[in-house]
This record gives structure tokens, C-alpha cells and sequence, in this order.
């Protein structure tokens, strides 16, 4: 993506043009100091949900709404009838006149093109809220975050748990050394609720009429449509998704990235589940996220102490601590993360609400450490809103949700090694033996250098690749 034609408008042009809301000329209306005016693209599924969650603030107006299928827009578009429509997002971005008017864009589309989109808006300095993960690959969120820090814009991931009570209280009480020293924590989710470890998918089904299929792969690969990747279902392939670790983690790994201090991790690994395809043969789906895994990840903290957090997925738990009662969850029902310290063991659930301590009774004579952080007192989106129009700082910028996506997404690093790395050295991706299993791969990781340091075939996937015409 390159920035466009207008870039190069005349000075007189520039000046010339200003656009005024009717709705702002009404008697009853919102100031326009006090209100952000925004761009959507993906505004169908999730995306209608944030859409809903921005306007409700009562402080968002709508200027155009991007969606490559009318169907799943609906919704959007109708409550919201005044926005210009677009399905091309590159084409709202070459308007002059949506582009003026914008303050922010939201990007909530599938995770392959969350910087594709979001990075050339980000680059007129327009404020960014871009659903989780922040990105598809690490090498985009270290540019997502550099472009926001050299912008000096607002951006905002959508990983609603920052914006919690519950979060600020668990750093309370791991700083001040409720449960002692944290030296692990185990982390699980319910994900994949989608289908996962699909084989290669080799029919071809009719393309919807409401949908473009060429503008939803963006960045991917041309293939043939098929109905088992829309909707939803494209998380669990990797050209598109990030998976179940991909999906969740920025939720329930953010309480333990945040309140232990983490950054990089120096180390994974990734054991997957094994796909069988008739008898006694083992199926090789490398595009396809596996259906379960568990990753192991290595970090230091602040303290340059060394973490482990183990993330189960897929049906996986981890081990159940002796402390937790019959029929207690370590967690919700969808996942949660076990902090195990040197003086106790903490619980917090998916969206890091509701820390508790094991076992259950110490929470009854418990007294909370004074409370130091600033609690947020309005919504995720509207966090983001206060911050776009009065300053002040969001609760997952980039600075930090870059970070924690490249964790993340660390994750998925060891899994593709895994997957790949169970082939027959010097044979191609679908030259496969059962009887070859050479054990799991351990990545080694310098966070600053952003390379793999002990395995230079699994630096590809550090940056992804992108059909021509979509480069960032």
C-alpha cells in the first residue's frame, strides 16, 4: 500500500475543503470538539458488535462503513444509513472527502488484513482501533506499533480485558506479593469452537453474489472459494487466522504479559495433535491450524527472572491444582490463567475479570492491597473515544498490544515449527512419513533482533507473504 493521489492536492484545494454534518447545524447536537468521527471496515460480524460498542458512547459518528459482504453488513449499514458505503476499503481511502472527514478508523476484519487496512489510514494520522490480534504476523505488529509511536496517534486493540477492574486488581496483588514470586502460570481456552485441521481443501463451491471473495483474501493468495472458510471458520487456516492461540490469546494471556512485566519471549515449543487419514497413515495439513496444542513459552521478567507460561488449547488442561475444589474451574468456561507464586496461587478468568486466590477460603479473611491503578470508568470502545478527543492514554495501545500480539504470535511460530518440522528433511510439504518423527522443535528468540536465532527456515514466518498488489 502506498499513500495516494490526494497526498499531492493543492495547498488551495487543502484549505478549501471542509466538511460541515448536517446533523451539527441541528439544535440538539453534540459539539464537534466533543465528537469523533470514524471509519469502519469489517463491520459485519465482530465488527458489528464494535460498531455498536463505538456509537454507544454517544460521542461516535459514522462517516463510511467497508464491508466485502453486504449480507454480513446489513446490520451496520442500516443503523447507520448516512455513512458512506464502500467494499473496497481502498477505495474509501482514496475519497478525499471520507478521508478529511475521518478522525479514526476500526478495523475488525479477518486477522491476515488488519495492518493492511489499518497501516495506510494510521499513516495520515488517523486514530486506530484494530480488533485482536493486532496483526497476522510479528513483523506487523512491530510496524504497527512504530507507525502509531512516529504518528503520535491514539490506537486502541480490541483485547476488552485491559479496560477491566479485574486486570488492575491482579497487578495490585502480584506486585504486591500476595501469592510471592510468580515462576509460572498456565493458561487454557475452550478454542477452537470453529473447525480446525481441516485437510487441503480442493472443491470449489459458488461464490456468494453479496460477496467479493478476491477483496476478502487481500493479502492472501488467490484460491477458489469454498464454503468451509466463511464465516468465522477461516481462524483455523493460517493464511488468514491465527488460530486458537491467535484468537484467545491476547484475551487470557494479557493478565499474566501485563502484570508480570513481560515483553519477548526467549523461548517455544509446540506439541500439536496428530491428524490420521485412513488407517495407519498420518495426514500432513501444514495449512490448516492443528486441532489442539499446547505451547510452552520462556520469559524473563523485569526482575530478568525467569516465567514460564504453558498454554493448553483444543479440550487440553493443564494440570488442576491440588487447592481447587470439585467442580471449581481455573477460570471461566471458556478459559483462564493459574498464576503460581512462591506463597500461593492466583486465578483470573478469560477476559481478566475476577481474580481469586486458591483455596477458596483465603478469599474469606482476605484484605485487597490498597488499590494504586487507575480503574477505567467507561467501556473498552469507550476508553478509546475519551482518549481520541481529551487526551490521555488508552489501555492497549499499540506500544503495548504490539507486544502482546508478538507473544502471541510466538506461539503460533512454535506450532508452525511443529507442524513443518515433522517432514522429511529436503522433501516437499506433502511428502510425508509416519515413520520419520524427528520430536518437537524448540525456538530460540532474540525479541529485539526479531529473528529466530537457531532455526533460519522458521524466519519466514516472521513477515508472511502477500500476493502483489497488497505489500505493506
Amino acid at each position: 500500500m502506498k499513500r495516494r493521489s490526494f497526498i499531492q492536492k493543492s495547498a488551495a484545494a487543502s484549505a478549501a475543503f471542509t466538511i460541515v454534518p448536517s446533523f451539527v447545524l441541528g439544535k440538539t447536537h453534540v459539539p464537534p470538539s466533543d465528537t469523533l468521527y470514524i471509519g469502519a471496515v469489517g463491520v459485519g460480524g465482530r465488527g458489528e458488535s464494535v460498531v455498536r460498542e463505538l456509537y454507544e458512547t454517544g460521542k461516535v459518528k459514522f462517516v463510511a462503513l467497508c464491508d466485502v459482504d453486504d449480507v454480513r453488513a446489513k446490520n451496520s449499514y442500516e443503523a447507520h444509513p448516512d455513512a458512506k458505503r464502500f467494499r473496497d476499503f481502498r477505495k474509501m481511502y482514496d475519497d478525499p472527502q471520507v478521508l478529511n472527514s475521518m478522525d479514526a478508523v476500526m478495523v475488525a476484519t479477518p486477522d491476515h488484513t488488519h495492518a493492511t487496512i489499518a497501516l495506510p489510514f494510521m499513516r495520515e494520522k488517523k486514530h486506530a482501533y484494530v480488533e485482536k490480534p493486532l496483526t497476522h504476523n510479528i513483523n506487523e505488529a512491530r510496524l504497527m506499533a512504530e507507525v502509531a509511536a512516529q504518528m503520535g496517534i491514539v490506537t486502541q486493540m480490541g483485547n476488552q480485558g485491559s479496560s477491566s477492574d479485574g486486570i488492575r486488581t491482579a497487578q495490585e496483588w502480584i506486585e504486591a506479593g500476595v501469592i510471592g514470586k510468580v515462576h509460572r502460570v498456565d493458561c487454557w481456552t475452550n478454542r477452537p469452537v470453529w473447525p480446525q485441521g481441516f485437510k487441503h481443501i480442493t472443491t470449489e463451491d459458488p461464490i456468494p453474489e453479496t460477496l467479493d471473495w478476491d477483496l476478502w483474501l487481500g493479502p492472501a493468495a488467490m484460491r477458489m472459494y469454498n464454503k468451509n472458510y466463511l464465516p468465522f471458520k477461516w481462524r483455523g487456516f493460517w493464511d488468514f487466522g491465527t488460530g486458537s492461540m491467535g484468537d484467545m490469546g491476547c484475551h487470557i494471556m494479557e493478565t499474566p504479559f501485563k502484570t508480570l512485566g513481560l515483553r519477548f519471549p526467549y523461548e517455544a515449543e509446540a506439541s500439536c495433535t496428530t491428524i490420521w487419514s485412513n488407517d495407519f497413515v498420518e495426514a500432513n495439513y501444514p495449512e490448516a491450524c492443528p486441532p489442539s496444542s499446547i505451547v510452552r513459552l520462556k520469559f524473563k521478567n523485569k526482575d530478568q527472572d525467569d516465567i514460564s507460561l504453558n498454554w493448553y488449547d483444543g479440550g487440553i488442561m493443564p494440570d488442576l491444582p491440588p487447592e481447587l475444589k470439585d467442580g471449581e474451574l481455573p477460570g471461566d468456561v471458556s478459559g483462564g490463567s493459574i498464576f503460581h507464586g512462591s506463597d500461593g496461587i492466583m486465578i483470573t478468568d478469560t477476559y481478566s475479570r475476577n481474580p481469586r486466590l486458591l483455596p477458596s477460603e483465603r478469599m474469606l479473611d482476605f484484605v485487597a492491597p490498597e488499590q494504586r491503578l487507575t480503574r477505567v470508568t467507561t467501556t473498552h470502545a469507550g476508553n478509546f473515544v475519551e482518549a481520541c478527543l481529551s487526551g490521555g492514554e488508552t489501555s492497549s495501545p499499540f506500544s503495548y498490544g504490539g507486544p502482546l500480539t508478538e507473544a502471541v504470535l510466538m506461539g503460533n511460530l512454535a506450532i508452525k515449527g511443529f507442524q513443518y518440522k515433522v517432514l522429511k528433511e529436503g522433501k516437499g510439504p506433502n511428502d510425508w512419513s509416519p515413520y520419520n518423527y524427528p520430536g518437537r522443535k524448540t525456538i530460540l528468540w532474540d525479541g529485539d533482533a526479531m529473528r529466530v536465532t537457531n532455526w533460519d527456515y522458521a524466519n519466514k514466518w516472521v513477515k508472511g507473504t502477500y500476493r502483489e498488489g497488497w505489500a505493506l
